[in-house]
């Protein structure tokens, strides 16, 4: 406020009109698992593939690293990883590990992640070999290498270690909980994102553990909570009729449910394993994930991720028929039961296929296509952080129009980018009682429409003979 005298000049500065909305991010990937290495219960940012190594190389078992590789074989960049696998507490011990010493005066662990290890000439720990004399370790990879002349090749010893066990890791890791000191651990801690980053992962992901029901229902919840996506997996091994059936109760997959939070993804994929150099499985849900974040950033969060081709993947796990005019093939049959899949017909390549989250066929508003879903997270999120600015204001017209004139100006950038159809915010004195702006309550609306993604094309033909008439002779 200005002073009550003054015998100069003075500038006061005053702010009116409307302000940008900033929307929130949408391809963030939140990834829950295990890995061989790396921070232990606490979220950590990958923005590349560098990021990525803090958590070692894909391993057998260890879910993290082969899921940031299929994350970032589409490019995505930004990762919530929380690694749940804590060695001092998910470890094994093997007393005696029988190994030879191969040609190349190596030896391999059958497993990795070494914690403590002995390697000696019996059963007998004593009498053992010394490390740094007679052979080095990478403890990660549970390679030994010989030195010397007693480990020769064609040597037998005996190896008492212990590991870091991933399969000592339950889905109440995965779930996590809250102790007693308020700490989050598991994917509960991707609520403590927004404080740290700035923002919340909008694509959940357990893969592998996501295949329980247990964790699957905490997904969705997590989703629901976080206004995200999540994508579940089928079982390895689910036949067709299987993963049909687990659309019901009598269903014995994880697969019953009908919220538009959930993504339902079979089957799963084959990749090239350049360690064993064969063909392995790997979930779905993480191809897709790492596809939804690609065309996020690339075309809008407002597309759908169909007939998008899947990166770094070789094949299916069980081959579906798909054909693009077959209303019975395997591939229309699973997306009519909103099951996400995989399109691979002559020509095509490997693209995922269906639009719908797990809501369909239950719900039939249009909300239940995953882009109408996601495109109104965006905006509904966007719309209540930018606000924030305008909390304890006074109530007055000046304020009414700033918001409403901010939010429409907003929605028109969003028709002219193409992620709607339409928007507009008003303020209805009838629903804006004259006790609730006396309570400090102010009530503004708006509605919207993003595109549905064109999901069924439908051509009417005619044979007629009309056009015989423009017939003519070369005379």
């Amino acid at each position: 406020m200005a002073a009550n005298y003054l015998h100069g000049v003075e500038t006061i500065e005053i702010e009116t009109g409307p302000r940008p909305v900033k929307a929130v991010k949408s391809a963030v990937i939140g990834l829950i698992g295990t890995a061989p290495c790396g921070p232990v219960n606490q979220p950590t940012l990958c923005l590349s593939e560098s990021d990525a190594a803090q958590f070692g190389p894909a391993m057998a078992n260890f879910t993290i690293p082969q899921a940031l590789k299929a994350i970032y074989d589409h490019g995505a960049g930004t990762v919530v990883v929380i690694n749940v696998l804590n060695p001092a507490v998910h470890k094994s011990t093997i007393p005696s590990e029988t190994v030879k010493v191969d040609d190349n005066g190596q030896i391999q662990l059958k497993h990795g992640a070494v914690q403590t290890m002995n390697i000696g000439r019996s059963t007998n720990a004593g009498n053992a070999y010394i490390k740094g004399t007679d052979y080095t370790i990478d403890m990660l990879t549970g390679k030994i290498t010989c030195m010397g002349t007693n480990l020769k090749p064609g040597v037998q010893a005996y190896v008492n270690y212990t590991y870091a066990d991933p399969t000592k890791v339950t889905a109440a890791d995965i779930v996590g909980a809250v102790n007693t000191a308020g700490d989050r651990t598991g994917m509960k801690l991707l609520q403590d994102t927004w404080n740290q980053f700035g923002f919340y992962a909008k694509i959940l992901i357990a893969p592998v553990f996501c295949t329980q029901n247990s964790v699957a229902v905490k997904l969705i919840a997590q989703a629901e909570a976080l206004g995200a996506i999540t994508y579940i997996d089928a079982p390895i091994g689910t036949t067709f009729q299987q993963v049909l059936a687990g659309r019901g109760p009598q269903g014995a997959i994880n697969f019953n449910t009908s919220s538009d939070r959930a993504r339902l993804c079979y089957p799963h994929v084959k990749v090239y394993d350049s360690a064993t150099d064969s063909e392995v499985l790997e979930p779905l849900s993480s191809r897709a994930a790492g596809l939804r974040a690609k065309v996020d950033l690339e075309k809008g969060f407002w597309w759908s991720n169909s007939n998008q081709e899947i990166q770094g993947i070789t094949g299916v796990e069980r081959s579906l028929s798909a054909m693009i005019d077959d209303p019975q093939s395997e591939v229309n049959q699973l997306n009519e039961n909103g099951i996400t899949t995989i399109f691979n017909s002559y020509g095509s390549g490997l693209r995922l296929w269906g639009n719908r989250t797990a809501a369909w066929p239950t719900v039939t508003h249009m909300r239940n296509f995953e882009n109408v879903r996601r495109t109104g997270d965006v905006i509904n999120e966007s719309i209540r952080y930018f606000s924030q600015q305008y909390m304890d204001m006074p109530i007055n017209q000046a304020l009414i129009d700033a918001l409403t004139e901010s939010v429409n100006t907003w929605g028109r950038k969003l028709i002219a980018d193409g992620a709607l159809l339409g928007f507009e915010c008003w303020y209805d004195p009838a629903r804006n009682e004259q006790t609730e702006l006396a309570a400090g309550h102010l009530l503004l609306s708006y509605k919207f429409t993003p595109p549905p993604p064109l999901e069924r094309l439908t051509f009417e033909t005619e044979i007629t003979s009309e056009y015989l008439v423009s017939l003519e002779s070369n005379r």
